[in-house]
């Protein structure tokens, strides 16, 4: 199972979602920055499917540069090859699993704890 994740390329330092001020965001070519960092893509028409060391990262692309990007990560290291993007590039994380934003100078409080827990619950239930 994968945990979604949004990407922000703003001027803004976003603190919550509801607090986005749309005319801080910026248009970015965020594929051109994971086909140039990543190794391993698989691309199928539009949709692409980054392959890494105990991660994968499923995303679809655009023709034109966007704010926002999400993406569906499956294991924790996909979560930590983002935030060295994200550092690199000034993007911000908002992570679904926590309902936050990830600080990327402390990104060990994360949802991909959380993710587990529900994971679990989900396959005692069955």
């Amino acid at each position: 199972m994968s945990w979604d994740i949004v990407l922000f390329n703003s001027r803004q330092k976003i603190k919550s979602i509801e607090a986005i001020n749309e005319d801080q965001l910026l248009p970015t070519d965020f594929c051109n920055a994971f086909e140039s960092h990543f190794i391993h893509i698989i691309k199928d028409k539009n949709h692409r499917e980054i392959i890494g060391n105990d991660f994968s990262v499923d995303y679809f692309t655009e023709d034109e540069p966007v704010s926002n990007k999400m993406i569906s990560l499956y294991g924790e290291n996909a979560l930590y090859e983002l935030i060295f993007l994200a550092k690199k590039y000034g993007w911000q994380i908002y992570d679904s699993g926590i309902d936050q934003m990830i600080d990327l100078d402390n990104p060990s409080f994360n949802g991909y704890d959380n993710f587990q827990n529900y994971l679990s619950q989900i396959l005692k239930q069955k």
